[in-house]
């Protein structure tokens, strides 16, 4: 019996998946077993961490918000705060609050003093 060449379709497959492992260390980026393993391993930890990303980014723009409130108002909380911007219907979510506390500390104590009234 004559010995078949496989197609080049095998051989474009792994070449794919050695493209995508090309920065690891080690067997990670040359054993194509070891390649594909990795690579679940990648996309799982990095769809994970898109929705971690998510909540780590909310905790620390709450963090800053309430850490600008306290210094300036002394018994003023950010629960007390986000609550009365609803009441007031004012439209500001945590990433511009975040950001207007760090950039320009009056203007978020102007804010709060409106809110108050």
């Amino acid at each position: 019996m004559t010995r078949i060449r496989r197609g080049y379709i095998a051989r474009r497959r792994r070449t794919k998946i050695r493209l995508f492992a090309s920065s690891f260390r080690g067997a990670r980026s040359r054993l194509t077993r070891t390649i594909i393993q990795q690579k679940i391993r990648a996309l799982v930890s990095s769809h994970r961490d898109r929705d971690r990303q998510k909540r780590d980014f909310r905790r620390l723009w709450i963090t800053r918000i309430n850490a600008v409130i306290r210094e300036g108002g002394v018994s003023y909380s950010y629960s007390l705060f986000i609550h009365n911007l609803y009441k007031k219907q004012l439209l500001l979510n945590r990433k511009i609050l975040a950001q207007i506390a760090i950039l320009n500390r009056n203007c978020l104590y102007m804010i709060s003093n409106e809110i108050i009234k």
